[in-house]
Parts: structure tokens; sequence; C-alpha cells
């Protein structure tokens, strides 16, 4: 009975593997692609112009002011940007930044041969000008500085490190702000 099974088994095993290769050897003849029809958008036609009646209004009032002391003009200051007359002339791009809004940080200079250690960041600063200075010495954010006996150091709050902090070997030299710079001496 064993023979039986085992030679029904290779014949069925011989016939399927013989009508693969029969079936695969055979050519498949694929349908053409049905034409593809192009309807062109329905176009839209504009909605009339209604002219409107202008609203009157209200005409403004006067109200007293209290005079307001001018100061002295800056004299190496840039023109101010003008303002936007109507709605749609309103600043895009780089018309959006008013210059002297970020100023300089002053902080420790950083040597660009300098291997930092973990935990210190280069901080790179442009002047409104464009003029690139030297990078300064930051901690870096997800960093926490701990003392020799592993007590937190509190981080100043702009992140900028003080000369006390400055990783061993590290030259100490202060950032000195461009004379051009307008913006204000930042600790």
């Amino acid at each position: 009975m064993a023979k039986w099974l085992v030679g029904g088994a290779l014949v069925f095993t011989v016939l399927t593997i013989a009508g693969s290769l029969w079936w695969s050897s055979s050519a498949v003849e694929v349908e053409d692609l049905p034409p593809i029809v192009e309807v062109p958008a329905p176009v839209a036609e504009p909605a009339p112009m209604v002219a409107r009646a202008p609203v009157p209004r209200a005409a403004p009032r006067a109200v007293p002011q209290a005079p307001v002391a001018m100061a002295a003009p800056i004299e190496d200051a840039p023109p101010p940007a003008p303002e936007p007359d109507m709605p749609s002339e309103q600043p895009t791009g780089l018309q959006l930044y008013k210059r002297g809004t970020k100023p300089l940080k002053r902080g420790l200079v950083v040597p660009e041969d300098f291997e930092l250690p973990p935990g210190y960041v280069r901080h790179y600063q442009s002047t409104d000008e464009g003029e690139r200075v030297e990078a300064i010495l930051m901690f870096h954010p997800d960093h926490k500085p701990v003392d020799a006996n592993g007590q937190p150091i509190p981080m100043p709050e702009n992140r900028v490190v003080p000369e006390e902090l400055a990783p061993p070997g590290m030259p100490v030299r202060m950032l000195e702000l461009p004379k051009s710079d307008e913006s204000k001496d930042v600790p």
C-alpha cells in the first residue's frame, strides 16, 4: 500500500512540474488598453462685476495729545524701512525682519581648530550688514553642566559659557563686537 502512495505522489509531482513548464513556455496574449479620452476642464465664467456705492465714513474726532519729547537723532543709524502705505504692500521675505532685532551675543571666542568636548557648541553669528563674526562658545541645549562633585551648575539663560566654565586647554578671549553693529551689548 505504501508503494502505491509513494508512486502516486511521484507521478503527481512529475505531472505538476511538466504542466508548469508547458504553461510558462506558452505565449500569453495581452489585451490592448482602452483608449484614454481626455475631457477638457469646464471653464468657469467670471461673475459679472457689480458696482457698489462707497460707504461714507465718520470723520475722525480730534483728540488732544500731550506734546511728545523727541529724542536726539542717532547719526550713524541706518534709515528706517518705509512702512507700507496700502494693505497690499505688506512686507514679505527679508522685509519682515527689522535691523537690530536680534543683537549679537558676546562670549568666549572658539578657535576653529579647537576640538570641543561634549556639551559645548560653536555659535556662529553675523551682523545686520551680513558680516560674519567669530564663533562663540555656548552650552549644548541638552547639556546639564556639573561641578567636580557632580552637583549641577546653574546654566546661564542665554547658554553662553562664562570664562570660569571654559573647557581646559581653550584660550580665553572675549569676542570684540564690530563697530558697525548697532546692537546692544548682550552678556
